[in-house]
């Protein structure tokens, strides 16, 4: 039986993964899904001032609360730079990072860095009328909640933690590419040190081929 950690990307929630949890449970291993501060079910918290630390800190907690080790822990989008930093502050709980579509951030950089002009064009126009906190992209679909901004701008720091972490895992959609994302799985994909996945989905992966992201996360706990 693994353990995994589900971190969903901006604007979203845990419920984003609420199939994709049920399968791996059904499969007889534990599953958390936790919703990040002031998104999702925990929206009513949202506030200009939470930081990309505030998450990582929603994260940890988790691991450390649950006394969680050995984590399959996945990120997806902004999950990425979540998912980096839990590993820099808590490395030695896990044994695989799964980067699912997501930002994969050097020590030092910030999503703002590392995101497109498109991306960081909307960062600052979709918080005018809201400010500090992000309206999601035109047609992302229902249920999305405003972003924090200082959550994108705030850089991922190394401590040497997440030296511990054993596996890497990038799964890349491939519909509408070349995306922002292409630039992270061309990073990785010859990469001995790293497990590479194409799936043939949009970047809402678990809406659009839930059925391959299982059978992909379920063959990690096998690694």
């Amino acid at each position: 039986m693994a353990s995994y950690v589900l971190v969903h990307g901006a604007w979203g929630g845990g419920w984003l993964y609420k199939d994709i949890a049920r399968a791996l449970r059904e499969a007889g291993h534990d599953v958390y899904v936790p919703t990040l501060t002031g998104l999702g079910e925990r929206a009513h918290l949202a506030s200009p001032a939470i930081t990309l630390s505030t998450h990582i800190a929603d994260v940890v907690g988790v691991l450390e609360r649950e006394s969680l080790e050995d984590v399959i822990l996945v990120g997806h989008s902004y999950g990425g730079m979540v998912v980096t930093g839990v590993a820099s502050a808590a490395g030695s709980r896990i044994r695989t990072l799964v980067y699912l579509d997501a930002f994969l951030p050097q020590d030092g950089e910030n999503l703002w860095d590392i995101a497109d002009d498109n991306g960081r064009k909307h960062y600052i126009d979709g918080q005018r009328d809201t400010p500090g906190l992000v309206a999601p992209f035109p047609g992302s679909g229902p249920g999305l909640d405003l972003h924090p901004l200082l959550t994108l701008l705030e850089p991922v720091r190394f401590t040497g933690a997440e030296r511990a972490v054993r596996n890497h895992s990038y799964i890349y959609a491939t519909r509408g590419i070349p995306t922002v994302f292409t630039q992270f799985y061309d990073r990785v994909k010859a990469d001995p040190a790293w497990r590479a996945h194409e799936v043939d989905a949009g970047h809402m992966v678990m809406a659009d081929a839930p059925d391959a992201l299982v059978r992909m996360l379920l063959d990690e706990a096998t690694r």
